[in-house]
């Protein structure tokens, strides 16, 4: 990780910790959860039946991690063919340009994956079609936290949301918005790394939001190699 990824602030540390620890998490899960199934299946012709399904939740949920983890350590791709014929100083508004297009961009996606996840966690949906404008008003009808996924169980140590969540109704399996909560986070995320992205190049400390050049690192890597040789 390059000096310039290094968290300075300590909410950049915790969020930084929050992202590693949680696709560390993510990827061990899903290894361990396929290799039991593959184990089961093949050695004793039975699985779990519901790690399909896991699987599924958390490669969501490791790709929703790893789009902010890459804004992060810059490893998303660009392209600047035309941006190296332009002046130092265009190019610098250029950049300043498309981080506020992603920045916007990506708050009609918070807004979006909060009006989505609302909709099973028995919270008010934001009010205005682009921006949030405020709450709606919530009525009994429009609580949904008694949606389930379908095959995951439910833990029994979460037992004590069901009077919270589900009116002490027993959930049978996970309610949806559990697995679900990973979207408005996942964009909060997101959003908090375009904001320090778009910090740095008002700093000067970046030229641009594209900083990943594997055509050019693999070329670099094989000149090096041949240097070696």
């Amino acid at each position: 990780m390059s000096a310039q990824c290094q968290p300075k602030t300590a909410l950049g540390r915790v969020v930084n910790e929050i992202e590693e620890t949680g696709i560390a998490l993510i990827l061990g899960l899903m290894t361990v959860i396929t290799f039991v199934n593959v184990i089961l299946r093949y050695g004793f012709n039975t699985g779990l039946i519901w790690g399909l399904e896991a699987v599924t939740f958390l490669f969501a949920w490791l790709v929703l991690f790893g789009v902010s983890y890459a804004v992060k350590v810059t490893a998303h791709l660009g392209v600047d063919a035309l941006l190296v014929f332009f002046s130092p100083k265009l190019r610098r508004v250029l950049a300043l340009l498309a981080a506020a297009v992603c920045i916007a961009y990506t708050m009609l996606l918070l807004k979006g994956a909060w009006d989505y996840w609302a909709n099973f966690a028995n919270l008010p949906q934001t009010t205005g079609r682009w921006f949030p404008t405020g709450l709606e008003e919530m009525k009994r009808t429009s609580f949904r936290g008694w949606y389930e996924v379908v095959d995951i169980p439910f833990p029994e140590f979460l037992r004590w949301i069901e009077p919270v969540m589900n009116e002490g109704e027993h959930y049978e399996k996970l309610p949806r918005f559990i697995p679900y909560a990973i979207l408005p986070f996942g964009m909060a995320l997101l959003l908090f790394r375009f904001l320090q992205a778009t910090l740095r190049l008002i700093r000067g400390e970046a030229e641009s939001l594209i900083v990943s050049h594997e055509a050019e690192d693999a070329v670099e890597d094989v000149k090096h190699m041949n240097y070696e040789e």
